[in-house]
Formats: structure tokens, C-alpha cells, sequence
């Protein structure tokens, strides 16, 4: 199995998993364009995919979904309330008819030979979810915008190989920083953005001898720094209540413009 992250950040996100018969999206929050022309750096078509997940209908998540669907006629796989939430956002204006497969938080469905497992998270959104991929004995998991986490959280992703985790901002930047205030209460509440704070307790707790690779993604470009992020997620993992420093394992940063390297597993 492969992750690479195409773009991440608050301007748009999207992933690809895959093995060498089964490949996916989770999200499209991008151009056709930058989408096909990621999935042409992995060898991939648009027509080979498989399906497209989508954690929640914010349009830098979903921007490109009606484009890309219609062109390449990929199932799109969201929860009832994504979908709907996607009917009706402007950014979208609708998607192809019998694309869409209702998917429900907790109950694991099969694409090809990879296992999804929908979890929800804590998001102001409809009905969002993040992702939990297994395949053979790899496993991988997406989880991008969430306010907090709980055990709840954690038993989704023990005994991952790796993980695209939200670090989204810097708490002093973002207190400090232009936003408006309701704007600052939202993304730092409880159903916002995880912090880079957050995230290293969050990866603390998941870390294990195992573990290959954690690729830090969904950055604010206002509210923090990829070097930023980095440092203080290494910090938290070797401060923290874990066995491990946070030189242990191979941290990356995905870049909100181009993509990640390949992360096989």
C-alpha cells in the first residue's frame, strides 16, 4: 500500500491511497487539473480510480468533486449528511446521479482489496468522518479536522503503520494573529482545527515500534509553519506520557501545493 498526499492544507486537500490494484481519493478539494496531474506523477489515470471518500462538505475538501466525478464517473463514498451537505454547497452545484454510496461511521466496507473504516470526529461539519485504510498487513489512516480527540479517536488508530495528521495551527500565532475573534473561537473549539500541540499529544498516543511514518498535513497558511509544526510535534511526542522521542520516527510535513513523497508500507 501507498499514501501520498496531492495537496493539504486550508486551500484544499487531497489524498491518494492505494495498492497496486486498488486506488483511491479521500477528499477533492482541488482542480481536476492539479488532481489528474498528481495521479499522472503516481502513474494512475483519473478512470482507474476506484472511489473517492469524503470526510466532510467544506469546500477545501470538495472543490473539485463534481468536476472530477463527472469526467472519470467515480463513486463518491460520504456518510447521508456529507452528501447532503454537498448538495447544497455552492462550491460544488451538484454531482452526477448514481455516484453516490451512503457510507456510516464504525462499519467497515471493503473497496477493492482495502478495508475502509469510517470513524467520526468532532468537526463543524454535517456528518464528517475520518479514515482508517487496511490492507493485507498495512494500515493507514487520514484524519484532518478535528477540535479535539478522545479515546474514542485513539482506538481507530492503534497499530497504524502511518498517518496524515492535522496540524493545523500554532496556538500564539493564532491568538496573536488578524483573524476576527469568532473566527480564533472556532478553529481553536472544541468541533475546530487541531492544533500542532494537539496533534503531537494525538501521535504520542498512537506510537509504536512499528510505526513507519507521520506526515503532518491541513497547515493554516496564516496560523503556523511547516518547520513550526515539525519541531513542536517532535516536542510533544518526547515530553510527553510515551516511551518515545520524537526523533524516533520519521516525521514529514505535506505541502498544501505539491505533493508529499510516497510513503509505502
Amino acid at each position: 500500500m501507498r499514501l501520498v498526499s496531492i495537496a493539504s492544507g486550508s486551500s484544499g486537500n487531497c489524498i491518494y491511497v492505494g495498492t497496486d490494484s486498488t486506488h483511491i481519493l479521500i477528499d477533492a478539494g482541488i482542480s481536476t487539473k492539479r488532481i489528474e496531474a498528481g495521479l499522472a506523477g503516481l502513474g494512475i489515470k483519473g478512470s482507474e480510480l476506484s472511489g473517492i471518500l469524503i470526510t466532510h462538505e467544506h469546500s477545501d475538501h470538495i472543490g473539485g468533486l463534481r468536476v472530477f466525478s463527472r469526467k472519470n464517473e467515480i463513486p463518491i463514498y460520504t456518510t447521508k449528511e456529507t452528501y447532503e451537505g454537498i448538495l447544497t454547497a455552492r462550491s460544488v452545484g451538484g454531482l452526477p446521479g448514481g455516484l453516490h454510496r451512503k457510507i456510516f461511521p464504525d462499519e467497515a466496507f471493503f473497496i477493492g482489496d482495502m478495508k475502509i473504516t469510517p470513524f467520526s470526529i468532532d468537526h463543524d461539519a454535517a456528518g464528517p468522518c475520518a479514515f482508517r485504510v487496511d490492507a493485507g498487513a498495512s494500515s493507514a489512516a487520514v484524519v484532518t479536522d478535528l477540535g479535539n480527540y478522545s479515546q474514542y479517536t485513539i482506538n481507530h488508530l492503534l497499530g497504524l503503520d502511518a498517518i496524515l495528521l492535522e496540524a493545523n495551527h500554532d496556538v500564539r500565532m493564532l491568538e496573536t494573529g488578524p483573524y476576527p475573534y469568532y473566527l480564533k473561537r472556532r478553529i481553536m473549539g472544541n468541533r475546530g482545527h487541531l492544533s500542532n500541540d494537539s496533534a503531537g499529544r494525538l501521535l504520542g498516543e498512537i506510537l509504536h515500534d512499528g510505526f513507519k511514518k507521520a506526515l503532518l498535513g491541513h497547515l493554516s497558511k496564516e496560523n503556523n509553519f511547516a518547520d513550526l509544526a515539525y519541531e513542536t510535534v517532535r516536542l510533544e511526542i518526547t515530553t510527553g506520557e510515551n516511551a518515545y522521542q520524537g526523533t524516533d520516527f520519521d516525521i514529514a510535513v505535506a505541502d498544501r501545493s505539491s505533493m508529499s513523497e510516497t510513503i509505502y508500507l
